[in-house]
């Protein structure tokens, strides 16, 4: 065999084992990071004591913290990172924008406005609804500006900004009219808080489960898509109905994540690019891995927003920011990653 036709294989192998390598070193990443969410808070229990609590072994009132107390908020952590990563990752490809992320389509702010109206209100047990109603508002209007003639990324991209820019000039009255009290309840929902997210946990998993088979049973035409919509057409692939069925699945998962969590940004713009630094281009890989990685990163995050300060709790959405900037700089500053040459 001459050395060309060796050396295609011998890349091929070593592409394979770098993707294996990705791909196991994710799954640890999420088995730590629920570890850590169980074993970490206001006291620390080591590996062999919460096994003998998960066991049913251990104290009664330990096992009911980490059991109704850690774990249902790890959970949802988990659930609305994967959330956050999965809209993140489709938002990118079919937008073609590396900048893209989930709250690019003013859902944030269409749930931010209607969940601190209801708290302006005197209704904070429906502001969750009120949230719900404000962020499906939200993508209506621009799933509608999307498709009026056509799918057309820069008319999305451009009403995503003015919808946000709209709703952030919404939420800036309502804090400036808020009493003093609510203020900080406020800030936290907009920084992102999990702190009552064990409650959504079911509807949660429910969400991603039928985003995320939405989206794998379209990963393939996803790799084609990423191509161009002309290249893509000429191969037979639905473009239209394809980007339209997307981009509802991202606007759905993005709605999820926001009811769950609040504002949590840069887990959708973070993950994917993480990935593809990495070498895994392929979306039948990506997407699984991104809703894996996003979940772990989250759920660490959290176990750092509630642990770092303890008795005080800090805004989620702060802790993603401060590791998540570091972590993508260096990523990017490696050589061969794009970001140096």
């Amino acid at each position: 065999m001459s050395p060309g036709a060796a050396q295609p294989n011998a890349a091929q192998r070593i592409g394979a084992q770098r993707r294996l390598a990705v791909v196991i070193g994710v799954i640890a990443l999420a088995l730590l990071s629920m570890a850590a969410a169980l074993s970490l808070g206001s006291r620390t229990l080591s590996p062999a004591h919460l096994f003998d609590i998960l066991a049913s072994r251990g104290d009664a009132l330990e096992r009911d913290v980490v059991l109704l107390l850690r774990l249902p908020r790890a959970s949802a952590a988990f659930a609305c990172g994967a959330l956050l990563a999965l809209a993140g990752t489709l938002l990118q490809v079919l937008l073609r924008n590396p900048l893209a992320d989930p709250f690019l389509l003013g859902v944030s702010g269409g749930a931010a406005v209607g969940a601190l109206g209801a708290l302006l209100l005197g209704l904070a047990a429906a502001a969750p609804l009120f949230a719900l109603g404000g962020a499906c508002v939200a993508s209506a209007f621009v799933l509608a500006f999307a498709f009026s003639g056509g799918w057309n990324t820069y008319r999305v991209l451009l009403a995503g900004v003015a919808f946000s820019s709209g709703f952030g000039a919404l939420v800036g009255l309502m804090l400036t009219l808020a009493p003093a009290a609510q203020v900080q309840g406020m800030l936290f929902w907009l920084l992102g808080d999990l702190s009552g997210a064990g409650s959504g946990n079911a509807a949660a998993w429910a969400v991603l489960a039928v985003t995320g088979a939405i989206a794998l049973t379209q990963a393939g035409a996803l790799n084609v898509l990423a191509l161009g919509d002309d290249k893509a057409r000429s191969l037979g692939v639905p473009v239209t109905a394809i980007q339209l069925s997307l981009f509802v699945v991202a606007a759905g998962a993005t709605v999820a994540a926001v009811l769950i969590g609040g504002s949590i940004g840069f887990i959708g713009l973070l993950v994917p690019h993480l990935l593809r630094l990495t070498g895994v281009h392929d979306h039948r890989l990506l997407l699984p891995l991104g809703a894996l990685l996003g979940g772990a990163l989250l759920t660490l995050a959290d176990t750092v927003a509630r642990s770092a300060a303890a008795p005080v709790e800090l805004p989620v959405g702060v802790v993603t920011a401060l590791i998540g900037v570091p972590a993508l700089i260096a990523l990017l500053a490696r050589p061969g990653s794009g970001g140096r040459r």
